[in-house]
């Protein structure tokens, strides 16, 4: 036999065993695993933990010249963008995991961007065959099905990321009543001069429409004030997550120096008490009285009703395929290939977890660049309340529900449009550069999210100054 001969067959040997031995470590999970087993079963193979984790168990390669370099800065991205331990955790325990976490590993099985070629490469168990492929998606599929119920949506979209605005939740009608009227009463101001609604009219689409809103004597938060619509479906609330509850959160503005002033809840229980009216009415739904306790407890449930359903893409979610226009479906589809359904999901499409501002591209750099505003408390987010130097620059993901009335955007406010908040968030937080004509297709769908309150089209009252 000719050498030539020889080394072709010793080839295709060579590569027959390497497909031999590649099936063999690359199997997918048995059907025979629950859900939750078969999740965990992939990503542990997949080796998602290498990156996507505080401290790492890395390979001894990691520590080798050069390789150490790229393998860190994949190390450094990754837990960045992603700490899934928790979620496999929840996976384990078969307890409710994090929605987005739960969308974040559904989009890379979808896109196949994980595990990187550079590790399945030299890890063959952990790539994703199509077979993986099929049953993780089946998996996950179950596993919201379980987690994430979605009774409102027509059968082709129960399992979306996003789901539809319920008409209302639960809420206590005598306490929202009386909530409303805390609402917007100034006396909770130390100078009578300022409500919630100063900052977060409900004419206004629960914002005030400025960068930064104005409190007593002239100051300036440091914060774009969020909209108050829908707040009852985040899982915490403020852009860094400060508060756990509505009525947490009801009770930070009046006591901050910059927005209301108040030294604490004693002074407002005084104001208020002098009322002997709203003293009366108020004692017969809150026997105990007035306190910080009762009162934020009132306005929290008053933000309860807040809820603005019945836009034309709950609609369309319910099966109304007339509601939205062939722009706006494909605009859908457009933010469910750029990701942007990963974060901004469930009902509410967003205030579901808090993500890195700048993941694909330095956001404050640029800012600076061209507005020469340095960086403020503000830009800070979660790491104001955790310290831990992860959390720098991480934020709440606002709502999408109303945004086209909702300006100016981002927790700095320092966008105007909603196109160009579009093109953005597309640079900074998937790394793709958008045609215009596909950022006027996303525009107009986040237009179909503009819903209902009582029953009419929610307005912003100053967009017809």
């Amino acid at each position: 036999m000719k050498k030539s001969s020889i080394i072709v067959l010793t080839v295709v040997a060579v590569i027959a065993l390497l497909a031999v031995i590649y099936r063999a470590v690359n199997n997918a999970p048995s059907a025979s695993l629950t859900a939750n087993e078969q999740v965990v079963q992939v990503l542990t193979d997949g080796g998602c933990a290498s990156c996507h984790s505080m401290a790492p168990d890395l390979p001894f390669y990691a520590h080798f010249p050069v390789i150490k370099g790229m393998i860190n800065k994949h190390v450094q991205e990754g837990y960045a963008t992603f700490d899934i331990l928790p979620f496999m955790r929840t996976m384990k325990d078969e307890s409710v995991p994090n929605e987005v976490d739960l969308n974040k590993v559904e989009q890379c099985i979808i896109d196949g961007s994980m595990p990187m070629k550079e590790y399945y490469l030299v890890h063959w168990g952990s790539s994703i065959t199509p077979e993986k492929r099929d049953r993780m998606l089946a998996a996950i599929k179950s596993i919201r099905a379980r987690y994430f119920h979605n009774p409102l949506a027509a059968p082709e979209f129960v399992n979306e990321p996003v789901r539809p605005l319920p008409d209302s939740i639960a809420y206590h009608p005598q306490k929202a009543a009386l909530g409303k009227l805390l609402y917007h009463d100034t006396r909770l101001s130390a100078d009578g001069t300022v409500s919630c609604a100063t900052c977060h009219s409900l004419n206004t689409a629960g914002v005030d429409n400025k960068r930064y809103s104005e409190g007593i004597k002239g100051q300036l938060g440091g914060v774009n004030a969020p909209t108050v619509y829908n707040a009852c479906f985040n899982f915490a609330q403020f852009w860094d997550g400060r508060a756990e509850t509505l009525a947490e959160q009801a009770g930070g503005p009046p006591l901050n120096p910059v927005e209301m002033g108040c030294q604490s809840f004693d002074e407002i229980v005084a104001r208020l008490s002098e009322d002997k009216a709203f003293v009366k009415d108020f004692i017969k739904v809150y026997p105990e009285g007035l306190s910080q306790a009762t009162i934020t407890d009132a306005i929290s449930e008053f933000e309860k009703t807040l809820v603005t359903p019945n836009s034309a893409f709950d609609r369309y979610l319910k099966g109304e395929k007339s509601a939205m226009t062939d722009e706006q479906i494909a605009g859908y589809n457009l933010f469910k290939q750029y990701s942007c359904a990963t974060c901004h999901a469930g009902a509410s499409m967003g205030g579901l977890s808090y993500e890195l501002m700048g993941q694909r591209a330095n956001y404050f750099e640029d800012r600076e660049l061209t507005q020469k505003s340095g960086l403020t408390d503000g830009d800070n987010g979660r790491w104001a309340q955790t310290k831990v130097e992860r959390d720098r620059y991480r934020f709440k993901t606002p709502t999408l529900r109303n945004v086209a009335l909702t300006y100016p955007y981002y927790h700095d406010g320092s966008v105007e449009t909603l196109n160009q908040a579009i093109t953005m968030m597309a640079k900074y937080q998937v790394g793709q550069e958008l045609s215009p004509e596909e950022a006027q297709k996303i525009e107009v769908f986040l237009n179909a999210l503009t819903g209902e309150y009582e029953g009419k089209t929610l307005t912003n009252s100053n967009m017809n100054k």
